[in-house]
This record gives C-alpha cells, structure tokens and sequence, in this order.
C-alpha cells in the first residue's frame, strides 16, 4: 500500500442478514433520506413565517407525499440507471433490473422519477406545482449525504488515482490511491447544498415560487460536474469526449433548468409584494 494512502475502513455493506433476509447500509441510506426529509419538510411547512401568502401544502399533504415520492425515488432511479448507464446488459439480462438490492441507481433517473411523482401529487391535491418544487429542493439534500456515504461503505464509484494525503487503496479498484470522491459528492451535493438551500429558505425563499428549487437543480449539477474530474466513469461507458462523462452530460441540462428557474423567480415581487385581486392599484 501506497505510504500516503489511508486504510479503506473495512464496514461490511450488510448490516444483517439472517438467512435470505439481509440490511443493507445501501438501504438504509434511502431509508434515513426519506424518513429525516419527510420530518425536515414537514417542520417547513409548519413554519408560517417562510411562507407569508404563498399556498403551500397542509402536514396531511406533505405525509401522503412521502408515499409518492419513494415509488419515483426507487422506480425512477432504477430505470434511469438501467437506461442511462447499462441498456445492453439489461436487454439481455431483464430479470436483473428487479434486483434493486444489489446497487444501480441513478441520480438523475430518481431525479425525474420525483418530478413525475410530483406533477401527479399537485395534480390530484390542487398544490402549486412550484411549491412542491421548491419543497422538493430544500430536503433532497438530505437523501443525496446518505446516499453518497452508502456508495462509500460499498466502495464503488471510486475516484481517479491520485497522491493527495486522504487518498484510499478501494478493494477492487487497485493498488493505487484514489480520491474519495464519494464523500466528495457527499459534502457538495449532500451538506453544502443543504446549507446553501437553508439559506435561500431563510431569506424568503419560499415567497419566490421556483428560486429554492432552482437553486438545487443549479447546486447539483455545478456539483456533480465537479466531482466527475475527481471520479472514474463507469468502465462499460468511459469519457464520452474529451474529459466529458456521463455524469456531466446529465447535469447539463439541470444547470440550465436551475438558472431558467431562477431568473424566473427572480423577475416575479415576492407573493407577499404582489396586490389581491380586489386591492386598489
């Protein structure tokens, strides 16, 4: 091993099995996502200040959502990873797109997996759609942190070779030291970005149907797009071009929609500077 390399922490990625029935750390990240971002949403909504005039979803909402929000989760980021990432093995391998358990997920597939859920969910509830957005926005941080420390325990998804002093020797990467860029992506996407969102929340955010979403669509793909120069391609795609990825290509159009969302939010008066209807001009 490599001098300035640091010992891979030996956790095994199954938590407990006992005979056919094992628990994953890769399932419970998706777990603790959605249980600690139905909590956070739901003290959100609770709070009347963030929000002034702006509709927004009752407590009642925001738990029923949750049930919408796992199925696009689970659904989308399988069949995004499984399109995305792996099309010809899964053609000829179809049974193994059922085996969720044994990893292949795909951020950006999960991504439109919630949204689709999402523009049902307002649908039916009569909730603004931005708004739900923008809640959307505020939480995914959350999934994204546990998310990227799961793939760190399971050592995938590894970073390139590199001689920085964090670098870690990933069983079946190699002898060579690379870039954590799991936990990269982890305080980009994950801590940063919640940050970043709490403080869009704080100033008004809310008020702005649109901004606290787009500022997560924006965080995200500046983010990913980052980390992707620290972190290795999946060997059966490569670089797409010159030092371009699949990951960036897929970020791509979430920088865009996030800068479109907030111009827009931005050119609009906050809802609470906006006149009633029967309010003399």
């Amino acid at each position: 091993m490599p001098i300035l390399a640091l010992p891979f922490p030996a956790i095994d990625p199954v938590l407990i099995e006992l005979g056919p029935f094992a628990i994953r750390w890769y399932a419970l990240a998706y777990i603790a996502g959605l249980l600690l971002g139905w909590r956070y949403m739901r003290g959100l909504v609770s709070r009347d200040e963030l929000w002034g005039r702006t509709p927004r979803p009752s407590l009642v909402d925001v738990d029923d959502f949750v049930v919408y929000a796992t199925i696009g989760t689970i659904l989308g980021g399988r069949l995004g990873y499984v399109l995305f990432y792996a099309p010809a093995y899964y053609l000829k391998n179809p049974m193994d797109i059922l085996q969720v358990w044994t990893g292949g997920m795909s951020f950006h597939g999960g991504f439109l997996g919630v949204v689709l859920a999402m523009v049902v969910f307002a649908w039916r509830r009569g909730i603004p759609l931005w708004t739900l957005f923008d809640l959307a926005g505020a939480v995914a941080p959350i999934g994204l942190f546990f998310g990227r420390l799961a793939n760190f325990i399971n050592g995938e998804l590894w970073g390139r070779v590199t001689d920085v002093p964090w670098a870690f020797v990933f069983p079946g990467a190699g002898p060579d030291p690379r870039h954590p860029s799991q936990l990269y992506e982890a305080a980009l996407e994950g801590l940063l970005l919640l940050v970043v969102a709490r403080i869009v929340v704080l100033r008004g955010g809310f008020r702005r149907p649109g901004l606290v979403a787009g500022t997560f669509a924006l965080g995200y793909g500046l983010s990913r797009s980052f980390v992707e120069f620290f972190r290795v391609p999946d060997a059966h795609i490569g670089y797409l071009g010159p030092g371009l990825t699949m990951g960036i290509l897929l970020s791509l159009p979430m920088i865009i929609v996030g800068l479109w969302a907030i111009a827009r939010a931005l050119r609009k008066p906050p809802v609470d500077s906006e006149k009633s209807p029967g309010q003399a001009a």
